[in-house]
């Protein structure tokens, strides 16, 4: 696996800087759009990397699919009563579909989506304990304590999530959210700002490859079932309308950060971070989705075959 992310990593040093950094949000406007970390944790829990794998990013709507995860742990299958399972076929933050189909968002892993997800792990509780779950699963699951939320990244994300904002109270007019809309958003705003490496990434993600379970220590981190239908929500919905086109190219369950992340889930075998900043249009990262490509080209893995 060394020699192969090693191959990966020569292979696509020509596009390294390729696409566009999300500008729109000042803290992620300043990185270095050249950077790229590639990771894979295996069955025996350990983490192999190449390039920038050990530096921290903004991990973004990655953080989407562990809080669908804690939040289906917490209320179950009520949850698909506020939010759907299609993907959507439109941006990331779009509100024409949200309309239409008055107030229910399309999926979870879409931004309207991850707000009502967001209100349900809140429930009763606080904005403050939710986002301790998130830390503690994240931590718990990286073997790694430095797992953090970048309060810079979460304060400029507050500043200019205008359409964010939008969403929220529309939904909240159709009685969609439960919360107070602005204690929503900043659980949703500081969720997005979690900041991890490749490594940490990747081996936090490790039981979505096997059945909810950590396949190192054996213990069942969510139900089966739910580690299944969290994998095939992303494999439909996790990069928007890119969703198709990284189905074709990758074949695995994968979800993208505008921050330029991918963690990509290769059941029976592992997971796999990805990160290089620049974004196609779709807001997936250009050269990450390159690299994913070249990996599975090499070691054949596809839930396809």
């Amino acid at each position: 696996m060394d020699e192969l992310l090693a191959e990966v990593l020569a292979e696509i040093e020509p596009h390294r800087g390729r696409g566009r950094v999300a500008d729109y949000i000042p803290a992620l406007a300043r990185v270095d759009p050249n950077r790229f970390g590639i990771a894979f944790a295996g069955r025996d829990g350990m983490v192999h990397g190449a390039g920038d794998c050990d530096e921290p990013f903004s991990i973004q709507s990655i953080s989407k699919v562990f809080m669908l995860q804690l939040a289906l742990d917490k209320v179950g299958a009520k949850l698909w009563d506020k939010v759907g399972r299609e993907p959507s076929g439109s941006a990331f933050n779009s509100i024409v579909q949200l309309e239409s189909e008055r107030g229910i968002p399309r999926n979870p892993l879409i931004n309207a989506g991850a707000m009502v997800v967001t209100d349900h792990l809140i429930g009763n509780g606080t904005m403050g304990e939710a986002l301790e779950s998130l830390l503690g699963l994240l931590r718990a699951e990286s073997r790694d304590e430095r797992v953090h939320i970048d309060e810079e990244v979460a304060h400029s994300e507050a500043r200019t999530g205008s359409r964010n904002r939008a969403l929220a109270w529309f939904m909240k007019s159709f009685g969609t959210l439960s919360n107070d809309v602005e204690t929503v958003l900043e659980g949703y705003f500081h969720q997005c700002a979690v900041a991890m490496s490749c490594r940490q990434l990747a081996r936090a993600a490790l039981f979505l490859a096997f059945d909810g379970r950590d396949p190192e220590t054996g213990r069942q981190v969510t139900a089966w079932h739910r580690a299944r239908r969290i994998n095939s929500v992303m494999m439909l919905c996790g990069h928007y309308d890119n969703s198709g086109e990284f189905a074709f190219r990758v074949g695995l369950p994968g979800k993208s950060g505008v921050g330029g992340g991918i963690l990509a889930i290769v059941p029976g075998e592992g997971a796999i971070a990805v990160w290089s900043p620049g974004l196609n249009a779709a807001g997936t990262s250009e050269t990450g989705a390159l690299a994913l490509e070249m990996l599975v080209e090499k070691t054949r893995w596809s839930v396809f075959v």
